[in-house]
This record gives structure tokens, C-alpha cells and sequence, in this order.
């Protein structure tokens, strides 16, 4: 059986994320001084030297994530403007007497986590946003702070298997969309391994020959699955795609976080 990708589209996805994950940029906290302070501590638990920034400065940042005590004033709101020309992603945190309704400028309102006065920061929900706002590019950054990890590997894996349950759903000529499933598959499976500090380099050979492997697999299953339903054939291909896609960053995560 012919290989579903040709060589040369893996050595160019490796080539690719060997140059993201020169990405150093770090995360940048501002906003309310001490609020500041207590965040940044919280999210650099077991992080590396320099991946949070000490100061509140958004230029060359991954993700400005800004804290608001009160309703904005002008102050956050040139912060929040500056982070804008410099064209680095926002994320705020309304913490406590922020007003409900409060419109913050350059923001999002998909782009904000609400928490009450005392009640701490939702880690949990900061990286979530995190790694919707940054996508793919929040690999390199949860490499080097370990809380976002989770959340990351959460979007890649969600993120791929909606793609490739669309594309296997949407293209009608048998074998056509085997190409670009494999190729999303081994894109997943590196930057899964990205976030986890792991080299993309030829090293990883393994782990792509088992993805390879997993795409001829699913598709011999969604032949199979056709004969028995072969009206809804689309939807057929596209649930095989979308959770064989899961399925392969699941255990991607497994296999990387037991390295850890």
C-alpha cells in the first residue's frame, strides 16, 4: 500500500515547528499592580526563567494577559491599547467590582474570565483561554509553563479533529482527503509533543510512523462502515475522522505527559 503522504510534506511539517519552537516570547502579565503580582506567581509554578515577564510591558509578548481590579479607566485603557499596536493577543481577568456589562476597548468579550473578589484566580479557565486566543502558537509557550499544558493539548486535539471531521465529511472522492487527514494527524501529534518540551526533530520518527499507520487504519475502517451505511456515507467518514483524531492525540498526550 502506497503511504498516504508523501516524505516531503513531513520534512516540511518538521522543518516548520523546529522554527516555532525557537519561539521564546514570553507570557506578559499587567494590570492591577498586586493582582498582577499574585498571577504571575500563580502561573509560574514550575515554569522556566524568563517565560513570565517580570514587568507589565506587552512588546514582543506571546499573550498580554491584563488583570482588572475596577472598571477600566484610562490607564488600562492606553495599556490595552498599547498591547493592540503592538499586535500582541489580549486576555483580561475581571477581578472583583467590575461591572457586568463593562465593555473593555481591544478586548474580546470571549477574551474575558470574570472571578469574584476573593475567590482567586480560575487557572483553569485563564489557560483554557489562553489556548483558544493563541491556537496552535500557545504549543512553544505551554513547553516552558507547564499549567498551561492541559489546556493546550485540550484545544490542538479539539481543534484537529473538528478539521479533519469536516474534511473527511466534505470531500466526496475516496482516498482524496487522506493526505491532508495524515498530515493534520502528524501536526497534532508534534505539537502535542511541542507542548511537552519534547524536540519535533527527526527524533519523533516513531511517533509519526504510528500516526501514518493510525490514518491507514481509519481509513480501511471507514471503507468497512460505508458498506454497511452507505447513504450517509459523509457523516459516516466524517465521525470515523473526527474521533480517530481524538483518539490519536489522547494517547499522544499519554505517551508524552508519562515522559514528564
Amino acid at each position: 500500500m502506497d503511504l498516504p503522504i508523501r516524505f516531503g510534506a513531513i520534512r516540511g511539517l518538521l522543518k516548520e515547528l523546529e522554527v516555532s519552537a525557537r519561539d521564546d516570547r514570553p507570557l506578559a502579565v499587567g494590570g492591577a499592580r498586586e493582582l498582577a503580582a499574585v498571577l504571575r506567581r500563580d502561573l509560574g509554578r514550575g515554569a522556566r526563567v524568563g517565560a513570565i515577564r517580570g514587568d507589565d510591558s506587552p512588546e514582543g509578548a506571546a499573550l498580554y494577559l491584563y488583570v482588572l481590579g475596577h472598571d477600566p479607566d484610562e490607564a488600562d485603557q492606553a495599556a490595552l491599547k498599547r498591547a493592540r499596536r503592538a499586535r500582541v493577543p489580549i486576555v483580561a481577568i475581571a477581578a472583583g467590582p467590575v461591572s457586568d456589562d463593562v465593555t473593555l476597548p481591544f478586548v474580546l468579550a470571549t477574551d474575558v474570565v470574570r472571578t469574584g473578589a476573593g475567590e482567586g484566580f480560575p487557572l483553569e479557565e485563564i489557560a483554557a483561554r489562553i489556548a483558544a486566543k493563541l491556537g496552535e502558537n500557545a504549543a512553544p509557550l505551554a513547553a516552558r509553563i507547564p499549567l498551561l499544558r492541559d489546556a493546550v493539548c485540550a484545544e490542538l486535539i479539539s481543534s484537529a479533529s473538528r478539521r479533519n471531521g469536516i474534511t473527511a465529511a466534505a470531500v466526496f472522492l475516496p482516498g482524496a482527503d487522506l493526505p491532508l487527514l495524515t498530515l493534520n494527524q502528524l501536526r497534532l501529534v508534534l505539537r502535542i509533543a511541542q507542548a511537552y518540551g519534547e524536540d519535533v526533530g527527526k527524533e519523533r520518527l516513531p511517533e509519526l510512523a504510528a500516526s501514518v499507520g493510525a490514518g491507514i487504519g481509519l481509513r480501511a475502517l471507514a471503507r468497512e462502515l460505508l458498506d454497511l451505511v452507505p447513504v450517509a456515507g459523509w457523516a459516516v467518514k466524517g465521525a470515523v475522522a473526527y474521533a480517530g483524531t481524538r483518539a490519536l492525540g489522547e494517547a499522544a498526550v499519554r505517551r508524552f505527559s508519562a515522559t514528564v
